[in-house]
């Protein structure tokens, strides 16, 4: 019996990283590096916004993108066990075909960054719905079958492409600037962190709220350190400045704590 516990325990364990200080810290970077990432590709290498632009390269960067973030995701549902490379491998994938899919729609099918900021999240919530609809939680610890892994990184993809538009509409239209944008995210990521702490406001929603929070952070970060000096950034060159996030990535997956997060039933069981 205490076997058949412990085997039940370990098929049910959630395939998907333990919420702690360090699955943000590795987040936030990601998002950064899938802003960095992603200009490389459709502003840098196809010259999307250069003098001799390709008019195709927000479509061509989103293809590209989008092609290997649907294998990395299918190989994460088809695992049988947590794996902290695959995980923010795909997590990487989804934030950089969310810069590319943002900034197609954004720019190349013209809505601008408040519409597609709005459509965006109309798309959030519709697969939150139908994933509470669904399954009856939207419980990131509950992720451990394909279905409900399906509707989770279908909502991590909308979310981080919806973090660029927000990110991009905060730095534009808002007229924050990328300094600026990144310090109004900063601090509502610091209100979340407080009313974690300090509230007993609901932790899913906070989750959330957070993880769309940290896309945005980390695209005014990014476009910060790669875009000219002429448009407010630093004008670090882009292919370098993903090498450093890169490696910096790989660093703390090594160095930190890598542990799949519970699922309710385990605790149930333990």
């Amino acid at each position: 019996m205490t076997d058949d516990r412990s085997n039940l325990m370990k098929d049910i364990v959630s395939k998907v990283p333990a919420v702690t200080l360090g699955f943000w810290i590795i987040k936030i970077l990601a998002t950064t590096l899938g802003e960095t990432g992603g200009d490389t590709v459709t502003m840098t290498w196809l010259g999307e916004t250069t003098s001799e632009a390709n008019p195709n390269g927000y479509l061509i960067g989103t293809a590209l993108f989008g092609v290997l973030l649907v294998v990395l995701v299918a190989v994460q549902i088809r695992a049988r066990r947590f794996n902290a490379w695959l995980y923010w491998a795909t997590i990487v994938a989804s934030t950089t075909c969310g810069t590319t899919l943002a900034d197609f729609a954004d720019r190349s099918l013209g809505i601008g960054y408040t519409g597609g900021s709005a459509l965006l999240l109309a798309c959030v919530l519709a697969s939150l719905g139908a994933w509470y609809a669904t399954t009856g939680s939207i419980r990131v610890e509950t992720v451990a079958t394909p279905k409900t892994e399906a509707f989770y990184w279908l909502t991590i993809t909308f979310s981080q492409t919806l973090g660029t538009a927000l990110g991009d509409w905060a730095a534009d239209d808002g007229g924050l600037g990328f300094g600026g944008g990144a310090l109004l995210f900063g601090a509502a990521l610091a209100v979340l962190a407080a009313l974690y702490y300090w509230t007993k406001v609901s932790r899913v929603f906070l989750f959330w709220t957070a993880f769309i929070l940290t896309r945005p952070l980390g695209a005014t970060v990014g476009d910060l350190f790669d875009k000219p000096h002429d448009k407010g950034g630093l004008d670090v060159s882009r292919p370098v400045a993903s090498l450093i996030l890169f490696a910096v990535i790989v660093g703390l997956i090594l160095i930190l704590p890598q542990r799949p997060g519970q699922h309710p039933a385990a605790e149930a069981e333990a």
